[in-house]
């Protein structure tokens, strides 16, 4: 009652406050803001006003908005002080050298984490199936072939003990190419690592030639400027079907016949080399080379055919890619192989011809 009293007796009250209807006069409704203890020199001494009741829906959104446009806002009414709440901003943005220590941070933990996989022996990674020696050394699978203890501890490597932890790591790294020192940036999954590394444009190419006379290493797409400028000597034929003419087969020790044969928008090294293996025994081989990778010459296949004298001796292979080169070929007897009998059989007064034909697998 008393409340009422002084709401009646104070001009200026806003009437009605909070009530329904027209001309009633409501009780105010005590609200946070009349807790505080009214600014300096705001209202009549002595007294406190009654604050308007707070908006609501869009006109709520319309006063904060107004609110926000009118600096040291007062209260309504002149009781107590208005307070934004603002919404946490996100952290700034990291500048340049922020980003660059980050990145060079978590680019050192990389390759300290791949490091772990390096192999003792050739340096290059440890990939699963992942065997260690009883120490738990590693080593990879193509050096452990080669040994017969651990190269750390020259401990045994029998029996094989397989490191499924380690194997676990290596499914969440990623390797670094074998040829990131000539310019590769990539770094993939293990199980692509090595259909990548075997196209990779990065990965350097020796000379095709057999032979061990020429020592030039370089990218796939200059072999061919290498072959026509440094070994001038060899022939280019083109078709699909040419005849590869070696002559003089008689010649006494190792000899070799190099000549080239372009189709399909390829380059193919037709090779027939002869070797003494003992005293008196010769043999040749004859293989084709792709002057390309592994995965592009099993789009091919050739035809190597001697013929003559009512006889006829027929090979049938895919090509290999002179990344392989002919050594491998030769020692996994991957080509047309005879002896010196057989030669002259097919040969015509010291010279043999080899019919060479390629195709495409498709066809």
């Amino acid at each position: 009652l008393n409340i009422r009293r002084r709401l009646e007796a104070e001009p200026g009250t806003p009437r009605g406050a909070g009530a329904r209807g027209g001309g009633g006069r409501g009780i105010p409704v005590p609200s946070p803001a009349m807790s505080h203890p009214p600014p300096a020199g705001a209202g009549k001494s002595g007294k406190h006003t009654v604050p308007s009741p707070a908006p609501s829906g869009l006109a709520a959104a319309a006063s904060s908005s107004s609110a926000a446009a009118l600096p040291a806002a007062g209260a309504v009414g002149g009781c107590g002080t208005a307070a934004i709440i603002g919404v946490a901003s996100p952290p700034p943005p990291l500048h340049h050298h922020q980003a660059a220590a980050v990145a060079a941070a978590a680019a050192a933990a990389a390759q300290e984490l791949t490091s772990l996989f390096e192999c003792p022996v050739c340096f290059d990674y440890v990939l699963p199936p992942i065997l260690q020696c009883q120490a738990g050394h590693l080593v990879c699978n193509s050096c452990r072939q080669k040994l017969t203890c651990c190269p750390t501890c020259r401990g045994s490597l029998t029996p094989s003990i397989r490191n499924l932890a380690m194997e676990k790591v290596a499914s969440a790294v990623l390797f670094p190419c074998k040829y990131a020192s000539t310019g590769c940036l990539l770094t993939l999954h293990h199980i692509e690592k090595p259909d990548h590394e075997d196209a990779c444009e990065y990965r350097p190419y020796s000379c095709p030639c057999p032979g061990a006379s020429c020592k030039w290493q370089g990218s796939l797409e200059q072999v061919m400027s290498h072959l026509v400028h440094v070994h001038k000597s060899i022939t280019t034929l083109q078709g699909e079907d040419i005849v590869f003419l070696a002559t003089d087969i008689n010649l006494p020790g190792a000899v070799d016949w190099v000549m080239m044969q372009s189709c399909f928008g390829r380059h193919f090294m037709l090779v027939l080399e002869k070797q003494e293996k003992y005293e008196g025994h010769q043999q040749f081989f004859a293989i084709v080379l792709l002057i390309g990778a592994r995965k592009q010459a099993e789009n091919f296949a050739y035809r190597l055919e001697l013929n003559g004298n009512r006889r006829r001796l027929t090979w049938e292979a895919t090509p290999r890619s002179i990344h392989d080169g002919v050594a491998t070929a030769i020692m996994n007897s991957d080509c047309l192989v005879f002896d010196a009998a057989i030669a002259h059989l097919f040969a015509d007064n010291g010279n043999l011809g080899i019919n060479v034909t390629i195709s495409t697998c498709c066809s």
